[in-house]
């Protein structure tokens, strides 16, 4: 249940092009949420990339310190927040997000966030859902 697999992370570049060329996005500081859903059985219903520009972050330790905050609140609120969420008969969920703030911010504020950002999402594909 609080595992983070090979599976749920989007590591094909069919996938990531794809992701990036057609799909949806919104911002919600510090977070770009990029996604979209595909018609392809998966035994998870997202799959997700985490991306933390060298632009802003030039040492490769504080883009990794990040992106390890980042995956691990995934991590613990994907299944409350995040799965339970997803309507069942769209597919597999291309899911990217990018961590766009200017500051390297402590764990509980990104979790915080990323909360807000699930509670977002829901209300991004729900209108979707009833036709």
């Amino acid at each position: 249940m609080y595992t983070f697999r090979k599976e749920e992370r989007l590591c094909s570049r069919k996938h990531l092009d794809l992701l990036f060329k057609k799909g949806s996005s919104f911002l919600l500081y510090p977070f770009r949420i990029s996604y979209l859903f595909i018609n392809e059985a998966a035994h998870v219903p997202a799959q997700v990339v985490i991306n933390v520009p060298k632009k802003r972050y030039k040492r490769a330790v504080d883009r990794n310190l990040l992106k390890r905050r980042i995956r691990e609140a995934y991590r613990l609120n994907k299944q409350e927040e995040f799965y339970s969420q997803l309507p069942d008969d769209r597919g597999l969920l291309l899911f990217s997000i990018q961590f766009v703030g200017k500051e390297k911010y402590e764990f509980i504020f990104i979790q915080k966030k990323l909360v807000s950002t699930f509670k977002r999402f829901k209300t991004l594909i729900q209108p979707n859902e009833v036709h």
